[in-house]
């Protein structure tokens, strides 16, 4: 059985899609362990990694720093492999985080990316991979400034702020936000 032929069997077995779904997060194999039933003696509650810790804090030198990091790997993997890590929006937040200052908010927040003073700011990255200079954000978004992040093929970084009253009107469902605007 290879590493993951478990969650079809887990499937075939009749386990919920949510079971399956924490299984392949956590490569967790119920069958080497006994029953799914006992997961709960294999995490370590005092390591707390659900606990209600504060995120850490970083500083403008350690984001670069894990920005320098991030960009190697992915340079490096497009060099050994000839593909691309699908890392980018990640790397431009990242960016607009350590250059701009902008406060990220958690996770999975809905609306805008992240703050810069009082200002909600959306955040969206044009990699090397896309053929033409525009991004779509979405019209109901909370946000009053979209940073717009254009990484090139040699990983090289340009980022533009623009105002949300400066984008064109319209009713459709989304902006469209040219990199020349």
């Amino acid at each position: 059985m290879s590493d993951w032929d478990f969650l079809h069997d887990m499937h075939n077995e009749g386990y919920s899609p949510e079971q399956i779904a924490d299984a392949a997060a956590c490569g967790y194999n119920p069958w080497e362990h006994g029953s799914w039933d006992n997961i709960e003696e294999f995490v370590d509650d005092e390591g707390g990694w659900d606990s209600d810790n504060e995120p850490k804090n970083p500083t403008t030198l350690e984001l670069w720093e894990l920005l320098d990091e991030l960009v190697e790997t992915a340079r490096n993997y497009v060099e050994v492999t000839g593909r691309h890590l699908p890392i980018y929006g990640e790397l431009g937040e990242l960016y607009g985080e350590a250059r701009y200052g902008i406060k990220r908010h958690k996770p999975f927040t809905q609306g805008s990316d992240g703050k810069l003073g009082n200002d909600f700011v959306e955040i969206k990255t044009i990699s090397p991979l896309k053929t033409d200079s525009t991004v779509l954000v979405k019209r109901a978004g909370n946000f009053s400034k979209l940073l717009i992040v254009k990484i090139s093929e040699d990983f090289e970084f340009k980022a533009k702020m623009l105002d949300r009253k400066s984008l064109r009107k319209g009713s459709g469902k989304h902006i469209k936000a040219k990199w020349s605007e």
